[in-house]
């Protein structure tokens, strides 16, 4: 089978038993802070396993465009270095909303798995949570599996959670023996062999982990599965790595055409790109961009780490905006988004390529001054800097050289020099709440900084703690009606008086989640312990709202006149003035 046909075999399975088809959402996460990435298929329904919306269809089924690059769920360092591991990969799977449960998610899955694609039976096990009693006597009763076959592993293998915090639950893992004698099968080959494939995660979601790390019951019990389709393909097209399938070979013989090499004679570089160029694809295509910072940075790193794996192909010219069609021809009937945005994704990998391609050459020069440098195995911190701030070296690309190479990085060491690079920053830089120079007073316990600025623009608030230099006063406040700088939005000015207390608020910034509000004025540490009078100058907010209003209106026109794939990357909200980039 093609791969276009085990993904449509899957969602008409599910579709049959009542299940309605939810599309993917995109890979940029619109409404959820906790993630860089969707990283699992449930994560557009979070909400509904908190019990925050009522869901339309109490069944679903869909593929999910998934990205697995940070945070909690990351396999960056294996991809290109095993045959399954992935940046990005596509999610199958199947919801319960407070509806089936359990024997119904076991069942069908085996139905699936062994009678609609014809999986030999004597090669699967099933692995349940250690406490999960209930589904390790289920999976012998529901389906014809041998009872030796079900095991039971710990919260590392059989616990699942999104991130740190959030829906979570025991849940049932499907593996797959694809070694050559299915005599050489043992109960100990899994979870620890490389020649059994986890294919399907049936995760039982009963719990939210709140942020002190506790684990609460959710109103209702959900069920929650995940198929990684790559894998399922190459079990199903009976290869030995997922890059063998339809789903890459298109891309390597692409890359085989651009750099004249067969794959076969150096494999690494081509899984690498190929797996690259996809994430790169996606992400691009659902919103993001490359950048210093955040999810940009995420897709920075990946793309020079795919332009250094080029140069062990001898590219030295932009490349991998040419393999964006062929994406596109093999995703694009489920994904029309990498076909429709295929103009705007070449010309921001062919950019970022060629800025790179820049530096990289000076920058394997200085790599290997390090290595010959190096007392020992381990290139020093600061040079693994130096190859971060002056090549643009991401240190996961520098970790990965120096791994090649018998060496590793001095990790601590480049931190360290991170940090001073980041407080010369600061101190070349404008005021910030932190920059150390201030000694802080501390007048009153509890919580600050309690935003009021939404409902009002007046408020009596208690000072928490001060600072004092010689031309003003810092205040954090216990409670305040004055927007804090960020965002591109500048901060508020306004009033503070009280008694003995005559300040001029001349700007309000952040240090962490606490509001420092900036003045000038008549002040003593007496008068400071009273209830102060807080106001912000309204006319000057107003102005602030109404260009921060077109920011926004500026936006859409853009995607409307130039199309959705402008993306804004900062703004400058003011006054007097807005500035859109």
């Amino acid at each position: 089978m093609q791969s276009n046909e085990i993904r449509s075999a899957f969602i008409d399975f599910f579709e049959k038993r009542g299940h309605q088809f939810i599309p993917s959402s995109p890979v940029v996460p619109i409404a959820d802070k906790t993630l860089l990435f969707a990283n699992a298929g449930m994560n557009q329904f979070k909400p509904i396993f908190l019990g925050d919306e009522t869901p339309d269809h109490p069944r679903a089924v869909n593929t999910q465009k998934c990205i697995r690059v940070s945070g909690k769920h990351n396999d960056l360092d294996v991809v290109g270095m095993d045959g399954f591991h992935h940046t990005f990969f596509e999610m199958l799977g199947n919801w319960s909303f407070g509806d089936y449960y359990k024997p119904d998610a076991i069942a069908w899955a085996w139905e699936l798995l062994t009678e609609v694609w014809g999986l030999d039976k004597d090669r699967l096990w099933a692995t349940v949570y250690t406490d999960d009693d209930e589904a390790f006597k289920l999976w012998p009763d529901v389906t014809d599996i041998s009872k030796d076959r079900v095991l039971k592993f710990g919260e590392k293998y059989n616990f699942w959670e999104m991130g740190e915090t959030g829906p979570c639950g025991p849940c049932s893992e499907i593996h797959y023996y694809i070694g050559d004698d299915p005599k050489n099968q043992s109960a100990k080959g899994v979870n620890s062999s490389d020649d059994y494939w986890e294919l399907w995660n049936l995760v039982f979601i009963q719990s939210n982990r709140n942020a002190d790390g506790k684990l609460k019951d959710l109103s209702q019990k959900h069920v929650d599965t995940g198929a990684g389709l790559e894998r399922i393909v190459s079990v199903m097209q009976n290869k030995s790595s997922n890059y063998e399938t339809d789903l890459f070979s298109p891309i390597i013989q692409s890359i085989e055409k651009i750099t004249g090499i067969n794959a076969k004679d150096n494999p690494s570089p081509f899984h690498v790109i190929s797996d690259h160029i996809r994430m790169l694809c996606f992400s691009i295509a659902d919103g993001a961009l490359p950048s210093n910072g955040g999810r940009g940075y995420v897709l920075r790193r990946l793309l020079r780490r795919a332009s250094r794996f080029g140069r062990m192909l001898d590219q030295r010219e932009p490349f991998m905006f040419e393999l964006v069609d062929t994406v596109g021809q093999i995703m694009g009937d489920v994904f029309p988004e990498v076909v429709e945005k295929s103009a705007h994704i070449k010309k921001v990998v062919q950019a970022e390529e060629s800025m790179f391609n820049d530096t990289l050459d000076r920058g394997l020069v200085h790599f290997d001054k390090s290595l010959d440098a190096s007392s020992g195995k381990t290139i020093p911190g600061k040079d693994a800097f130096k190859l971060y701030d002056t090549y643009g070296f991401p240190l996961d690309l520098t970790m990965l050289m120096a791994r090649e190479r018998g060496y590793s990085v001095d990790e601590k060491g480049f931190e360290t020099e991170m940090a001073a690079q980041k407080k010369r920053a600061k101190a070349s830089g404008k005021f910030t709440a932190d920059s150390g120079s201030l000694d802080w007073v501390n007048l009153s316990k509890g919580k600050d900084s309690k935003f009021l600025g939404y409902e009002t623009m007046e408020s009596e608030s208690k000072v928490r703690r001060f600072a004092s230099s010689k031309d003003s006063i810092h205040l954090v406040l216990d409670k305040t009606p004055f927007y804090a700088e960020s965002g591109g939005q500048i901060g508020d000015k306004g009033t503070i008086n009280g008694k003995g207390i005559t300040l001029k608020v001349e700007n309000t910034v952040k240090d962490g989640k606490s509001h420092i509000h900036i003045c000038s004025g008549k002040w003593s540490e007496s008068a400071l312990k009273s209830v102060l009078s807080s106001s912000v100058d309204g006319p000057r907010r107003q102005n602030i709202r109404k260009n921060h209003t077109a920011t926004h209106l500026l936006n859409s026109a853009l995607k409307v006149v130039l199309g959705e794939h402008c993306q804004q990357a900062g703004s400058l909200v003011h006054p007097d003035y807005l500035r859109f980039d």
